[in-house]
């Protein structure tokens, strides 16, 4: 739900300015209302997340919200420093671990100084073990449940789903992830979205990393090719988000696509293979999700060379990393359009019709009642070379 800062601390309680334990009654009135959750999100650390996220809470703060700092990582980043000066900070509780002293971000405190906006860096950190929950994340779960809002900070190669993705893009196995339905539950998702060449530029001039760090981080996690596919996923992240949105919103499902999705239809004939190729580079080159569908005939008992084929269609478009639909219809034109019209088809890719033309006049055109049945999607068809007559007579 994409929302205004206005509107997501209209609502809040008054908060106040002493820090003092919560009531049962006041508990009762946080309870009542679950906070508002703002996640700031970018392709890699050093786009200026953390800075965005004290620029709107120093401009709350002057709107005369009740704004804290809960937990901040500067990484010695002295303009980020400087951002948060003017900003009450909540105090960290300090971990004894081994022989060390860690500091982590004290949930329980906060609860109790209940201000209406408390500010998080880091949702993807691992809590150090004996700590009362094991992730940030939980913690901050636990905030919006008192019913105080929380404006926080990730970075996409953290997200679980995009974990393996990540990984053959850069090389590096992200080991703190931060759940999927965090994303999905936000009330609002924010790209703070820079180029690679301004990332880059950053790196070089120290505002990311001390200079011993420098060189070894161009030469692997920084890398240009590496930003630029981490700047795609963070910004297709957030457009999924907003089409979801907005299909849930937009009554009688009037609404345009925001993102490309390629639909190939195969069947029991060789060419399917060449078809599910063509749709593969048409997804890989508009950076969409791929779907292949296979409409079974309830009337129609493949026989084993026909099952090897769709079995050989399925492994191929796994191969592609694209997802396999198999429905039972005898109404072919009508599976398709409802498959469409159920994962927001935008392209189809179909082979032209092996039909004689008697056969035509007859049955109709699948193509033509495609067309017919489907708004605002593109169809390729994609020739190749004709079949016998006996294949002819089960080809749609």
């Amino acid at each position: 739900m994409m929302i205004t800062q206005r509107e997501m601390l209209n609502d809040t309680n008054t908060g106040s300015a002493d820090t003092k334990p919560l009531t049962s009654a006041s508990s009762a009135m946080s309870l009542a209302r679950r906070g508002k959750h703002k996640i700031f999100i970018g392709m890699a650390p050093g786009v200026g997340k953390t800075y965005r996220m004290l620029e709107e809470g120093h401009a709350l703060k002057q709107e005369g919200i009740d704004v804290v700092i809960g937990l901040l990582e500067t990484h010695g980043r002295k303009e980020t420093a400087a951002k948060a000066e003017g900003l009450e900070i909540v105090k960290n509780r300090q971990v004894p671990h081994g022989e060390l002293m860690l500091t982590e971000m004290d949930t329980e405190a906060i609860i109790r100084r209940s201000p209406q906006l408390v500010l998080i860096d880091e949702l993807a950190h691992t809590n150090v073990p004996g700590s009362p929950r094991k992730k940030r994340y939980e913690d901050v779960e636990v905030i919006l449940a008192a019913g105080i809002d929380v404006y926080s900070t990730m970075n996409i190669q953290h997200l679980e789903s995009l974990n393996d993705l990540v990984a053959r893009i850069t090389g590096v196995v992200v080991r703190e992830r931060v759940s999927d339905r965090i994303l999905e539950a936000a009330d609002e998702v924010v790209v703070v979205d820079v180029t690679p060449e301004t990332l880059e530029e950053r790196l070089i001039e120290g505002k990311i990393y001390a200079p011993p760090k420098i060189e070894q981080a161009l030469d692997n996690f920084f890398q240009r090719r590496n930003l630029i596919a981490l700047r795609e996923l963070a910004l297709r992240e957030v457009a999924n988000n907003v089409e979801e949105e907005a299909i849930a919103s937009t009554p009688n499902g009037q609404f345009y696509n925001i993102q490309e999705r390629v639909l190939v239809c195969v069947s029991t004939y060789p060419n399917s293979v060449q078809l599910l190729r063509r749709g593969a580079r048409l997804a890989s080159y508009m950076n969409a999700p791929l779907y292949t569908l296979f409409v079974a005939d309830p009337h129609h008992f493949l026989t084993k060379e026909e099952s090897l084929h769709v079995d050989t269609c399925q492994k191929l478009c796994k191969e592609f990393a694209g997802t396999f639909i198999r429905v039972t219809n005898n109404n072919v034109a009508q599976a398709i359009a409802q498959e469409a019209h159920k994962h927001h088809i935008t392209q189809i890719v179909i082979g032209a019709s092996q039909r004689s033309r008697w056969q035509l006049l007859l049955k109709g055109s699948l193509i033509q009642t495609l067309v017919h049945l489907l708004k605002n999607v593109d169809l390729h068809i994609i020739a190749s070379e004709k079949k016998s007559s006996s294949q002819a007579e089960n080809s749609g």
